[in-house]
């Protein structure tokens, strides 16, 4: 059994549930296999935040905004499996 977690805080005041939503079903639908456990975490304050188990992937803070999904699926590949290719997320 996959032992990944992933966890996307989101901050409600900023309303960025669907954000977060889609974003998970981008992760899911890529990394089906390999994860437990996928949650979205009510937040305030403006984060939005992906965590790979206890390693922070993405923050909206540290970066000065969002980045494309392909990216935080490339890192997120990077710490699971780093040889898989994504196929079009890859270039």
């Amino acid at each position: 059994m996959p032992k990944n977690t992933v966890k996307i805080l989101f901050c409600t005041q900023c309303n960025w549930l669907p954000r977060a939503t889609w974003m998970a079903q981008e992760i899911l639908h890529t990394f089906t296999n390999d994860l437990s456990e996928l949650c979205l975490v009510p937040a305030d304050g403006g984060r939005f935040e992906v965590w790979l188990n206890d390693k922070l992937i993405f923050s909206r803070h540290d970066e000065a905004g969002f980045i494309d999904i392909k990216f935080i699926k490339q890192r997120l590949r990077d710490d699971i499996e780093p040889e898989r290719s994504l196929g079009h997320s890859d270039k």
